[in-house]
């Protein structure tokens, strides 16, 4: 019987490791703002130049959840001016929201990507130039294994 109830322990206790091995903690999943911005801080960016750029993104998000849309925006003295939203059949629609403190005003543009706009009801608002996002630098090559040559 001693020996039936230590085979039945150490069947359930090496179940129970098995189990707490293969647990994993879930990661959060990257939502596109995320995913752009660890671009961009991974490449860098050239410098946005004066001009109308029909090729930006416009991310909004309010908490955890992040929306990104094509767009077009003017620069000008490295400021965002305005910026609008590609609507499904071609045509822009401004992004006007109420914002807060003036976030809306001296929009710096660092690394390709404006400063955070913040409204009222706290969504947060940048503008991205993918164009503009630095080549990927080529990996360092590894040398090779010795041999017994």
């Amino acid at each position: 019987m001693s020996k039936f109830l230590l085979v039945s322990a150490l069947w359930i206790s090496s179940f129970y490791f098995a189990n707490a091995q293969t647990t994993t903690t879930p990661t959060p999943d990257l939502n596109c703002y995320n995913k752009w911005a660890a671009k961009f801080e991974e490449r860098g960016a050239e410098d946005v130049a004066d001009g109308v750029y029909t090729d930006v993104i416009i991310t909004s998000r309010i908490g955890s959840k992040a929306n990104c849309y094509s767009g077009k925006a003017e620069v000008k003295d490295k400021k965002l001016l305005r910026c609008y939203i590609v609507l499904d059949d071609g045509s822009y629609e401004e992004v006007k929201r109420t914002w807060k403190n003036n976030s809306d005003k001296d929009v710096f543009i660092i690394n390709g990507m404006s400063k955070t706009m913040i409204t009222v009801h706290n969504e947060l608002v940048n503008v991205l130039w993918p164009a503009k996002i630095k080549a990927k630098k080529a990996a360092p090559k590894r040398a090779p294994e010795p041999t017994d040559d």
